[in-house]
């Protein structure tokens, strides 16, 4: 089978290996959709780990099936992370601390024409799609999940103005879930063509984030790498405020001592999903309650994929890229 190997953004390697061989418990699920996500892109964190086969927001048909709990041609979404359940960050309702879920993945990554799925993942991350949910729609159950679990770290109530720094796919996911908890929102980027994307899903206000930002939000959620964003956000958040890191830069963040202090505010970090998050994130996007397809602008074949890799690192007038089988 055909797997996409990475090395780094611009060195993705076609390669043939083996289909992998299932074992009692386990599923083989033939991709037919899978996304770039922007950890994919940063190569600061991905070239330390390589060369191996990335993906991980995947949709597509079980073709073997090991499990009782599923039956060949079945449409499904695998997550590539799932939690043990037991340990006592699970006990807590922390799962994205759990050991086992940063162990966890696909053989051998969301990039390739199949992947094995193990036992504990076939056991506590498979869903299967429902007929309305198409493959592509599928693939972003992941990604709205971890923006679903960011979020409820915030507490947004109606009440609130919420700011979005960052406006590409995960920013747009940040504005429709803040708008549905009836908060007001404001959306900033240096990319026009996402400020207007950040219009149409729903924030009341969206600008370039060189321009000053008159208010005081409450709540930021900050959707990209740039160290100018984290610098921002301390200077105009309001008291009590609280900064989720759903993206982070790769330079050290300075915290503004004095103000943190004074003003009692809490910088918080979000990293993946767990179960409930993956389970209201397929829900949201069946009840089109956000609406994933319309943030789906470029699909690619597989043996495209380092085309797919530089469109998507250029962030210009593209969202969400797919690799499609």
């Amino acid at each position: 089978m055909k797997v996409a190997e990475y090395h780094s953004s611009s060195d993705i390697r076609i390669k043939d290996i083996p289909v992998p061989r299932t074992k009692e418990g386990e599923l083989l699920v033939k991709v037919k959709a899978s996304g770039i996500c922007g950890s994919d892109l940063m190569e600061w964190y991905r070239t330390k780990k390589g060369p191996r086969v990335l993906g991980h927001e995947i949709a597509g048909d079980i073709v073997e099936s090991n499990s009782e709990k599923y039956s060949v041609g079945q449409r499904v979404f695998v997550s590539h992370h799932v939690p043990c359940g037991n340990c006592r960050y699970c006990r807590e309702n922390n799962q994205t601390a759990c050991e086992m879920l940063h162990r966890g993945n696909f053989d051998p990554g969301g990039f390739s024409e199949y992947i094995r799925v193990s036992k504990e993942n076939a056991d506590r991350g498979t869903y299967v799609l429902p007929d309305s949910m198409s493959y592509e729609e599928g693939s972003m159950i992941e990604p709205l999940a971890c923006c679903i679990r960011g979020q409820s770290l915030l507490d947004i109530r109606p009440i609130h103005t919420v700011l979005v720094m960052g406006c590409g796919v995960s920013g747009l996911m940040n504005i429709a879930i803040a708008k549905l908890s009836g908060a007001r929102v404001i959306a900033t980027d240096l990319n026009s063509y996402r400020i207007k994307k950040a219009k149409e899903f729903g924030a009341d206000i969206a600008m370039d984030a060189k321009k000053k930002i008159d208010e005081r939000p409450e709540r930021i959620i900050i959707s990209t790498g740039a160290l100018a964003a984290v610098e921002q956000a301390f200077k105009v958040i309001d008291r009590k405020g609280k900064i989720l890191l759903f993206a982070v830069p790769k330079e050290p963040i300075v915290l503004p001592n004095t103000d943190f202090w004074r003003n009692e505010l809490s910088l918080i970090s979000s990293y993946g999903a767990g179960p409930k998050d993956l389970e209201a994130s397929l829900d949201l996007i069946k009840t089109k309650k956000v609406d994933v397809k319309s943030m789906i602008t470029h699909r690619f074949s597989l043996d495209k994929i380092q085309d797919a890799f530089r469109l998507a690192s250029e962030a210009g007038n593209s969202l969400k890229v797919l690799i499609v089988t």
